[in-house]
């Protein structure tokens, strides 16, 4: 769910909690703990980083206690997997199954739209652990992620699709990583090297129709 479903879900459903839904010492439990847990550790751990973010932080920022914490999930371990498994994808299928937008600028495309804070770069460096949930959930969405720019490469006529797509994987996480360090906006650039890799890789009038 992203932030601005959830949002939109606290203010019009959450507001309404009666004084049993809210537990003891006001704190509110039961329906919709879940997904404030998730709403909050969006945020902190997008604006402080997953390992600056405890515990206590997050049940404050969410509003439950430890005990309603621990009820839905077994610790912080499993909040930040599923805080990843929820990360808003929507982006991905507005751009890769557009009928409006060739292969060819499906892959431009998305250096237009990906944002600087890549949470799955943000969850692979923080987390020290390789078999760590989250680590390998990043892996694979990074993995298919690349496997589907190589598709569009591939219906666009590149001559060799998977290494465009893997061109392409690495220029974006390359610029998400660097916007993150320098705090700057670098994509403007790498979209400007996509496009070069983009007309060397795929030959004039290959890419002539529209996906379906």
């Amino acid at each position: 769910m992203s932030t601005k479903h959830t949002d939109r879900y606290q203010r019009g459903t959450l507001g309404h909690m009666t004084e049993l839904e809210k537990g003891p010492r006001g704190l509110r439990s039961g329906r919709g703990a879940r997904e404030r847990i998730l709403s909050a550790s969006q945020q902190l751990f997008a604006d402080q980083g997953i390992n600056c973010t405890g515990v206590d932080q997050l049940c404050a920022s969410a509003g439950v206690s430890k005990r309603t914490l621990y009820q839905h999930f077994a610790g912080k371990d499993e909040v930040i997997a599923e805080y990843l498994r929820r990360f808003d994808p929507e982006i991905l299928p507005e751009v890769f199954n557009s009928v409006d937008l060739t292969p060819r600028e499906q892959l431009l495309a998305i250096f237009d739209i990906h944002s600087p804070l890549c949470p799955f770069i943000g969850a692979a460096v923080e987390i020290q652990d390789p078999e760590h949930a989250a680590r390998l959930y990043a892996r694979d969405y990074k993995k298919g992620f690349a496997a589907r720019l190589t598709e569009s490469a591939r219906d666009a006529g590149a001559i060799d699709p998977e290494q465009l797509g893997e061109q392409l994987a690495l220029l974006l996480d390359g610029a998400s990583a660097r916007s993150r360090v320098l705090n700057t906006d670098t994509f403007a650039t790498a979209a400007a090297i996509a496009a070069v890799l983009v007309d060397r890789a795929i030959p004039i009038g290959a890419d002539a129709g529209t996906v379906g």
